[in-house]
């Protein structure tokens, strides 16, 4: 487990292959993720200051400082675990701690089948959606598996494709032969050194990429990546956060608007940039897909918004036949789930 390997009462989590996050709520709680969402579970951490020094001696394995000067970090162990702690008098009851488990390899379509989180038909109508270049977003809130089901996704891209991925914290990581790999930095103790995502757009364009993957937008990358779409390289992907795909539009606008591009313009770049939201939901059950839906300008030739396409449950919805289209205009088979049901 390499860093990991000094997690004390936490270690029998954190090797634990079917947790994806773990919490420590202060001294007294511990929540483990198994994929159908929190459960408590027992472990003796040995108090508020046990919990410190384990949170500093992770934080410290990043190269990141943690202390009362500096008390939270957002980091990215050796492994790929994404870290991030927040010490008293910040976190009231704390020490808080939260550990996102970093899976090496990459589900495969059938692996998320067998989860629950895809249907075959659904998978199906995935492939078609990679197969025809057509860019996308996947949406969800924290925790649905946005990431889980775009690495899924890009394993499916032609061999011969690059692939170059931006992200916040390296997290992608798709069975695919070319890939490349960017990662932001945060500035070191003096402010200097930060390289931000927006930066590494630019820098991925310049690399002879076949397709752009932007791992998670939060703010003015999201004008970067439409930029990039827009000059050619079909088949680009990112993922946000959002309640649905009828928000999508205006979640766009809430990370994009504050970096200069106006309404207008951000929505005819979207419309000529993205074509597909999958939107993924957290239930019960586990994550599932829970819709693909179509990014089309409004009746007023302006306004972008998100029309399903199929829907978990009930099948196609009324913009099916427009991407049926699309993908016969690609040369692409039309799946069967788009050609049943009703949303």
């Amino acid at each position: 487990m390499n860093t990991l390997d000094d997690a004390g009462p936490l270690e029998p989590f954190v090797c634990d292959p079917e947790v994806t996050d773990l919490l420590v709520n202060g001294p007294g709680q511990v929540w483990a993720d198994r994929g159908h969402g929190l459960e408590r579970v027992e472990a003796e951490l040995g108090g508020a200051k046990a919990v410190r020094r384990l949170a500093q001696r992770l934080a410290a394995a990043c190269g990141r400082r943690l202390d009362d000067a500096h008390p939270y970090v957002d980091a990215r162990l050796a492994d790929g675990t994404r870290l991030h702690a927040v010490l008293p008098p910040v976190a009231v009851n704390g020490p808080y701690l939260s550990l996102r488990m970093f899976r090496a390899r990459a589900f495969t379509l059938p692996e998320l089948i067998a989860a629950g989180t895809l249907t075959p038909g659904a998978a199906e109508l995935l492939s078609a959606l990679v197969a025809a270049r057509l860019a996308l977003l996947v949406t969800g809130g924290t925790g649905s598996g946005k990431t889980t089901l775009l690495s899924a996704l890009l394993g499916l891209v032609a061999p011969a494709e690059r692939i170059v991925i931006v992200e916040d914290a390296a997290e992608l990581r798709p069975d695919h032969p070319h890939v490349l790999s960017l990662e932001a930095r945060t500035s070191n103790v003096e402010g200097a050194g930060s390289v931000e995502l927006k930066d590494l757009v630019r820098q991925a364009l310049r690399m002879r990429p076949d397709r752009i993957v932007v791992g998670e937008c939060r703010g003015a990358e999201v004008a970067e990546l439409l930029t990039a779409l827009n000059t050619g390289h079909d088949g680009g992907a990112g993922t946000i956060h959002a309640n649905s795909p009828a928000d999508v539009p205006a979640r766009l606008e809430a990370l994009a608007l504050p970096h200069g591009l106006d309404r207008a313009g951000l929505h005819a770049q979207v419309a000529a940039a993205l074509r597909m939201v999958l939107h993924l939901r957290r239930t019960a059950a586990g994550r599932v897909l829970d819709e693909v839906s179509l990014l089309r300008l409004g009746p007023d030739g302006r306004g972008v918004r998100a029309v399903p396409a199929w829907c978990a449950g009930t099948g196609a919805g009324p913009a099916a036949a427009e991407l049926a289209g699309m993908l016969r205009d690609r040369a692409v088979a039309v799946p069967e789930v788009l050609e049943a049901g009703r949303c």
